[in-house]
């Protein structure tokens, strides 16, 4: 169940919001690194489950996807299961000297390389640019999610700008001792539309499915 941010911290949010968020980070990094490989290898099978049982991912032809690290949710398994599904994958490209990203479709594996923060990244010489953001789904990564699907990023704002523009659907998956109850946010902050943990997926807003 939801861990609930104890309500002094909030009141005070416009001031140490900055000092807060670090605060958490650091707190969900270090569960993250300290989880055993064997919990974390079934845990992860299990979200990935979750995942493929949405509506949405069905009715969807173009997937984005990240691209995980060693203390994500692991989506290498999603990734290939979605191309063994026949979906479009997309995954993200950092532009370098800007807090933007961009995706870009690939066939598997072999279309990566390691870029940015020692993510692998698309290569962009073999790889087709996404150019309409319209539709689709979205996995969106994060240290943690909130009741109401707001999430506690990496501190950088790339997803937040990117889903600033995003038109489709937006899935957020974490590991449900991750998830609190209330989390601080701007107004100018995305909630996801649904999320999907080991345990359950929550919709967290009320929207029309998009095919895409």
């Amino acid at each position: 169940m939801p861990v609930k941010i104890k309500q002094r911290h909030l009141k005070h949010a416009k001031v140490n919001i900055k000092e807060l968020k670090i605060t958490l980070r650091a707190k969900f990094r270090g569960m993250r690194e300290e989880m055993p490989a064997t919990k974390k290898k079934v845990w992860d099978a299990s979200i990935c489950h979750n995942l493929l049982r949405l509506r949405e991912y069905q009715e969807n032809d173009t997937i984005f996807l990240y691209v995980s690290k060693d203390i994500e949710v692991n989506t290498y398994p999603i990734i290939q299961k979605a191309l063994g599904h026949g979906k479009r994958v997309a995954v993200p490209l950092c532009i370098p000297g800007t807090y933007l990203m961009e995706f870009y479709y690939i066939r598997g594996e072999q279309d990566l390389e390691p870029g940015s923060f020692g993510v692998m990244e698309p290569v962009v010489s073999q790889c087709e640019k996404v150019q309409d953001l319209s539709h689709g789904l979205c996995v969106v990564p994060g240290f943690s999610f909130d009741a109401k699907g707001f999430r506690l990023g990496y501190g950088k704002g790339y997803y937040d700008r990117f889903l600033s523009s995003f038109g489709g659907f937006t899935a957020g998956i974490c590991y449900a001792n991750c998830i609190q109850w209330n989390l601080p946010h701007g107004y100018y902050d995305r909630p996801v539309d649904v999320l999907v943990t080991e345990n359950y997926i929550r919709r967290t807003a009320t929207r029309p499915s998009k095919k895409g």
